[in-house]
């Protein structure tokens, strides 16, 4: 028996030791460059790519229109997309990493209705609170929910399913409290929750870019960091200690970083769902289940992802917008129904 766990440990390693890490990183930077380059040149005012380039390092473009447009409206948009995108993905492998729970993600256990609770409550309620309070608010809500789902599911080591089950039921216990929220606020706060509950990064400006960005800037390497942490608690309990790891402290840590890129996420832009479950499901395709590997290559697809959807939502239907919740939505949905299919199968 040992000799073949021995042989199937080092196939593993060869054939995640032949994935192409490097070249799969640049070449979703390229294709985040592409749809971003689009994202800034296409629109209602098509501006070219040399005007693009002039304006954002502040050389005089042919059109004087073309600054504003390109910095002061596009621009913000497209990095709060960006950003979003990457924040929701290293939450969602995370959480998948430590739950050993591959259908975790922070929209579908509820981490992200935590956080639409407490961002909807101070919106309605403490109306005059400078937004840059949003993102701790909702840091504390998804905090409070992440919290009760290992008080309730643990691990779902035993029953994968019964985390899910668990984020399920505290998602729609959030949003029964969200809904009492807006029933009982005024109408411009009320219709200002609503249009940021969509998930959208439509009207965002430099200030929200300057909100999320320090959470991005510590919590994203301090994830890196901890991959190796992340790799050794997916051992199981019992192996990580006999590793000598603390188990407690370590999952802990990796908690508080999942949460806090998630509610910062929430806060900026709503809630959008399942950008953290398909990215690192695709990473994991790519490039194997190494979390050193896994995580920068699940950011790099999840910025992809919201940026592609911002892109087409405005684009698609234009002068109507769609918000980019909507269209992750309704990608991601029919992908988990998948991966729930595929599961059972796999226990039957």
């Amino acid at each position: 028996m040992t000799t073949i766990q021995n042989s199937k440990f080092k196939i593993q390693n060869l054939i995640l030791g032949n994935q192409p890490v490097t070249r799969v990183l640049l070449l979703l930077l390229l294709l985040t460059l592409a749809v971003l380059g689009m994202s800034l040149s296409l629109g209602d005012y098509p501006v070219p790519p040399a005007d693009i380039v002039k304006a954002v390092v502040g050389l005089p473009t042919r059109d004087s229109e073309s600054p504003f447009v390109v910095v002061t409206l596009r621009l913000p948009r497209v990095l709060i997309s960006w950003l979003v995108g990457v924040s929701l993905a290293v939450a969602g492998a995370i959480l998948q990493g430590l739950t050993r729970n591959p259908l975790a993600d922070p929209g579908i256990i509820g981490v992200n209705a935590g956080a639409a609770l407490a961002t909807v409550t101070l919106i309605v309620l403490f109306p005059a609170v400078p937004s840059m309070y949003l993102p701790l608010a909702a840091f504390g809500g998804a905090f409070v929910v992440a919290c009760l789902i290992y008080l309730l599911a643990g691990t779902g080591e035993k029953s994968p399913l019964r985390l899910v089950l668990v984020g399920v039921a505290l998602a729609a216990i959030m949003g029964a409290f969200t809904t009492l929220m807006l029933t009982f606020g005024q109408i411009n706060d009320v219709s200002r929750a609503l249009v940021w509950l969509a998930g959208s990064v439509a009207g965002k400006s430099w200030e929200q870019v300057w909100q999320l960005l320090p959470w991005i800037v510590v919590f994203v390497p301090l994830a890196l960091l901890l991959a190796r942490e992340l790799d050794t608690l997916q051992l199981g309990d019992l192996v990580a200690k006999g590793l000598g790891s603390r188990v407690t402290w370590q999952r802990s840590k990796l908690l508080l970083v999942s949460v806090a890129l998630a509610g910062a996420s929430v806060a900026i832009a709503g809630t959008i769902g399942f950008v953290g479950l398909m990215a690192p499901h695709l990473a994991r395709s790519l490039v194997g289940s190494i979390h050193k590997n896994l995580l920068p290559v699940a950011a790099l697809i999840g910025g992809l992802l919201l940026a592609a959807a911002d892109f087409l939502g405005r684009t698609l239907f234009s002068p109507t917008e769609l918000p980019c919740g909507l269209l992750t939505a309704a990608l991601g949905a029919p992908y988990f129904i998948y991966l729930m299919y595929q599961r059972r199968r796999r226990q039957v």
